[in-house]
């Protein structure tokens, strides 16, 4: 279950010491062909990290042949002196390969306003070029992961290829697209056209959909790459198909180790007018802290929910919407329903339903509760 399932790939995870506590903290994935087109989507956060900017430069022939990732520091307002530490790893990455530094995508995760340590970077890069190998997917996993409390691997099996992928991320989930280091890697044969409309509307149905705690992070990237070793060329729908499955499991993976969570939140949004007026109720609740404490204290309170509703410009009459909680509908038209203390907020998995009656569009939006653990978490961050 990793990166470095389908054929054609090389990965490696090492300990570099940007990490104070020591684990490993520099990931090196290596596409070996015979080709090498690659998509990505980045943040939409105008404030980026040096190393999306980079990326942004090395994926405009929406080729790579490697990506070099670190954990421990994100790289980002940092100056020229950090812009030039990316470009610098992509150069060391390039030169140990054979290959040219564009072909070379550059990812941190970490701290903000922290300069990397150079010296322990190009440490972890020669060790981690050293240890390359088609096992070394899950040490890959391991060292991208910051307040992640375990790694995130996925692996599907198409008819004749295989998508394999790695993600990170346990915070600053928002779109687009949350604080996520995403790498996936297929031997599928497919051309760059169809490599980057299969990774967007892959993205558009998953990572963008994730919502945890409204805030967007600097770094974010999404990274695929395509080296058709299977020989195989996979109808478009039937890879975008495989590719959306493959990223839905890394993203409720990351849903499921959200910071202090206790309660993973599915939000249906039904009979909409429009797909975008469902998506923008769904995230309005997502966005709720008063929505987010009361399932922390397993409160169905519906009225936090009709209140975020309220705040959006989706089409829906204030008299007629439903709301359920794990299918009890406890809102009909706007007043009580049945019994609140019907609904059942023990378990991890919440369900809430919002029924706009007003059209047949739907969408889903995830995101967690808010917990006095994501308040520790986050009040002194320093992995």
């Amino acid at each position: 279950m990793t990166v470095t399932s389908p054929r054609g790939f090389r990965a490696a995870g090492v300990a570099a010491g940007l990490k104070a506590s020591g684990k490993p903290d520099v990931a090196l994935v290596v596409n070996d062909g015979p080709s090498d087109v690659a998509a990505a989507v980045f943040t939409t956060n105008r404030c980026k990290a040096n190393p999306v900017l980079w990326s942004e430069q090395v994926m405009a022939d929406r080729s790579a042949k490697a990506v070099v990732l670190n954990s421990g520091g994100a790289n980002c307002y940092t100056g020229p002196a950090g812009f030039q530490a990316t470009h610098a790893s992509a150069e060391l990455v390039a030169e140990r390969l054979g290959l040219g530094a564009i072909d070379v995508v550059v990812c941190s995760t970490g701290l903000i306003g922290e300069k990397l340590d150079r010296e322990a970077l190009n440490t972890g890069i020669e060790a981690a070029v050293k240890a390359l190998s088609v096992e070394g997917g899950s040490s890959a996993a391991e060292a991208i992961m910051t307040t992640d409390t375990r790694s995130k691997q996925v692996v599907r099996e198409g008819p004749g290829y295989t998508v394999g992928g790695m993600a990170k991320g346990a915070g600053m989930l928002a779109p687009a697209l949350a604080t996520m280091l995403v790498v996936i890697t297929t031997d599928a044969a497919v051309d760059a056209e169809t490599a980057d409309r299969a990774l967007r509307a892959a993205t558009r149905a998953t990572f963008d959909r994730l919502d945890s705690d409204g805030c967007m992070s600097t770094n974010d990237t999404v990274l695929l790459m395509c080296n058709g070793a299977s020989g195989t060329e996979p109808d478009a729908g039937e890879f975008t198909s495989l590719l959306t499955s493959a990223c839905h499991d890394l993203a409720m993976q990351l849903l499921g180790d959200a910071e202090g969570s206790e309660h993973d939140i599915t939000i249906d949004v039904v009979n909409a007018a429009t797909e975008d007026d469902a998506l923008a109720v769904g995230r309005a609740i997502a966005r709720s802290n008063l929505f987010k404490t009361a399932v922390f204290g397993k409160d169905p309170n519906w009225g936090r929910i009709l209140a975020a509703v309220g705040t959006t410009d989706a089409a829906f009459e204030p008299s007629a919407l439903d709301v359920a909680f794990n299918g009890v509908w406890i809102c009909r038209g706007g007043e009580p329903g049945e019994p609140r203390d019907a609904v059942d907020l023990s378990a991890r998995e919440v369900t809430v339903t919002v029924d706009l009656k007003a059209g047949s569009e739907a969408a889903t939006i995830w995101t967690n509760d808010l917990t006095h653990a994501y308040v520790h978490e986050n009040s002194a961050y320093s992995t």
